[in-house]
């Protein structure tokens, strides 16, 4: 099986680590693993990426640029925020690390054009070979119910009404049924749930159809630059939650890293994302239990079956005793399960240079979970 390792070389002023230091990291694996892609980003420091570039071509290893795409979006650069149904700016409740989970409109045409400009003025010169295009995605419950009911900026109830939704219906009803907007009729393992009501039901899908509208446009302009075009998604279950139907967004993508992160509790951790669902309609009808085993895990591998691009499920090495408790035991269960599946290979995330050596290799160096 191959792997893609993650890297987050800090934002995009600051830089955390040396090309030295990385290339060390990535050798050290190379002995144990086969090491298919590298994912970098997004500090603008130009020179790390060449000098790591032309070490990780040399040993036959694609570098591709880590870009986030609706959230962390350069704020010098003053890009269209995102608003809620209720007219609101969408909050950012969570900084993790210096991220903000600010959400942009996913409709603006200048915030897909700032997108370019920055791979323009920092990235284009670097030898990437591809791009791995992150928050592809609205706001999830981490902001409230504000965030689930985002972006409604005067673009995108243009974009809902020409779909068939009014954005002012959708706030009438919720505010008339409140918890019961959410009742679920199903919710199957892949995450395509139907709602009870129709207009509810609607809204969700229309939300992913804007999302996907917005991927095409940036993805399609990587692509004819030769670039490989990966995306960043949450696990099938709770994609919806965020604005992200498979079917749909993956159309566009080389490769797909879903994040099957069951032992995370920050965003996209599957089982944190899920919480905030209960959290913010807890009286809402239909709900299920999302046992975080091994056996939840191949529901949602086989979600992903049949998905017509390459798949290397992400799963999380980093280790954080308050919000990433990882073992060699579990990224051992984890790794096996996608095995079996045959699938492309499997994604170290979320950053290879924060995880402990002796969490993964012992004493004869080899990687513990292979």
């Amino acid at each position: 099986m191959k792997y893609i390792l993650q890297i987050f070389s800090g934002f995009w002023s600051t830089l955390r680590y040396r090309a030295e230091d990385i290339i060390s990291r990535i050798d050290s694996l190379a002995s144990g693993i086969e090491i298919d892609k590298v994912i970098i980003g997004w500090s603008t420091d130009a020179s790390l990426y060449r000098q790591l570039g032309s070490w990780l071509h040399g040993k036959g290893i694609q570098m591709l640029l880590w870009l986030p795409i609706f959230s962390e979006v350069r704020a010098e650069l003053q890009p269209d925020p995102a608003r809620d149904v209720f007219g609101k700016a969408v909050a950012a409740p969570s900084t993790q690390e210096g991220e903000t989970f600010h959400f942009v409109c996913p409709s603006s045409g200048r915030n897909a054009e700032i997108v370019k400009e920055t791979y323009e003025q920092f990235f284009s010169g670097c030898g990437f070979d591809g791009v791995f295009l992150d928050r592809i995605r609205s706001q999830s419950f981490e902001a409230g119910i504000s965030g689930i009911f985002s972006c409604a900026c005067e673009r995108c109830r243009r974009a809902f009404q020409e779909k068939g939704v009014n954005t002012a219906d959708i706030r009438k009803l919720y505010e008339a049924q409140k918890d019961a907007f959410f009742d679920v009729a199903s919710w199957p393992m892949d995450g395509e749930f139907l709602l009870e009501n129709p207009l509810a039901q609607r809204y969700f899908e229309v939300r992913e159809e804007i999302v996907a509208d917005a991927v095409s446009d940036i993805a399609g302009y990587f692509k004819s630059k030769g670039l490989l075009v990966g995306m960043d998604l949450f696990a099938p279950v709770v994609s919806r939650l965020v604005g992200q139907r498979y079917p749909l967004i993956t159309r566009y993508a080389d490769f797909i890293k879903p994040m099957l992160y069951r032992r995370t509790e920050a965003p996209a951790g599957i089982g944190y994302e899920y919480a905030l669902l209960e959290k913010n309609a807890p009286k809402a009808r239909g709900k299920i239990r999302l046992a975080m085993d091994s056996a939840f895990l191949r529901t949602q591998l086989e979600a992903i079956r049949n998905i017509p691009c390459a798949k290397y499920p992400g799963i999380e090495i980093n280790h954080d005793e308050k919000l990433v408790r990882t073992d060699p035991g579990y990224i051992r269960e984890s790794l096996s399960a996608i095995r079996e599946y045959g699938f492309e290979g499997a994604t170290l995330c979320w950053d290879i240079m924060n995880v402990p050596e002796a969490r993964y290799c012992s004493r004869d160096g080899r990687t513990k979970s292979k």
